[in-house]
């Protein structure tokens, strides 16, 4: 049986540590797909358990979940209420700027255009003396990301959009640097993380923060490129 880091875990709700490749639950997007985390927390705690929000198959970090259909209904409801704050941390191509936000309507599964907002603060950059493209040195950018919506791969297609896309996404990133991740760090992940997630406790009105840190692949490629160096 596999096992997960528990952030976070009461009578109510628990949070693990999700790591990237592994859906939440079924999906027509990979029926071949045997693993997945409704399934892998329930055999780890012995008790059945509901999502209460989404995470990407790439995408690495905090994953919370109800106990109990009840607790699920309305931790659902708080997300869409924006009652629930998430943050995620990516590795990005290029400088960003210090602060920016991403304000582009992004299309729907059904096809129907949807309001679709992010907020970015940029914590580091970093520059590495290898060529990823046209210049001798290549530069990235460790960007905190603030969804205030919840679109489908949104941070993803919002950064790919204003030219900063994120390493090791696919479709949306840069083939070019995706490859040379490849070849050069032998990287196949996609280095976004829900690193945080702050809400009030449904049954007990407290404030609960979760904190993940960077898994082992994440961590490896932070360190690689200098950003530890940078502060």
């Amino acid at each position: 049986m596999n096992t997960y880091d528990i952030l976070y875990e009461d009578d109510c709700l628990i949070a693990v540590h999700k790591p990237t490749g592994i859906f939440v639950h079924r999906s027509r997007l990979d029926p071949e797909a045997k693993i997945f985390m409704v399934q892998e927390v329930r055999n780890m705690i012995g008790s059945r358990v509901y999502p209460v929000h989404r995470l990407d198959r790439k995408t690495s970090g905090i994953l919370l979940m109800a106990k109990t259909k009840e607790i699920q209904s309305t931790m659902n409801k708080m997300f869409m209420d924006r009652l629930i704050h998430k943050k995620y941390l990516a590795i990005v191509r290029g400088y960003t700027p210090e602060t920016f936000k991403i304000d582009y309507p992004i299309l729907s599964e059904k096809g129907k255009m949807q309001e679709a907002v992010t907020f970015c603060t940029t914590w580091k950059t970093t520059e590495i003396p290898e060529s990823s493209g046209r210049f001798a040195t290549s530069r990235y950018s460790l960007v905190e990301a603030v969804p205030l919506t919840g679109r489908m791969h949104q941070i993803r297609k919002h950064l790919s959009h204003i030219f900063h896309p994120i390493i090791g996404d696919r479709p949306h990133g840069c083939n070019k640097q995706n490859r040379f991740f490849l070849e050069r760090f032998g990287l196949s992940d996609m280095l976004l993380h829900a690193s945080s997630l702050t809400f009030v406790h449904p049954v007990t009105d407290l404030e609960i923060m979760i904190r993940a840190p960077f898994l082992d692949e994440f961590n490896r490629i932070y360190t690689i490129l200098g950003f530890e160096e940078n502060g």
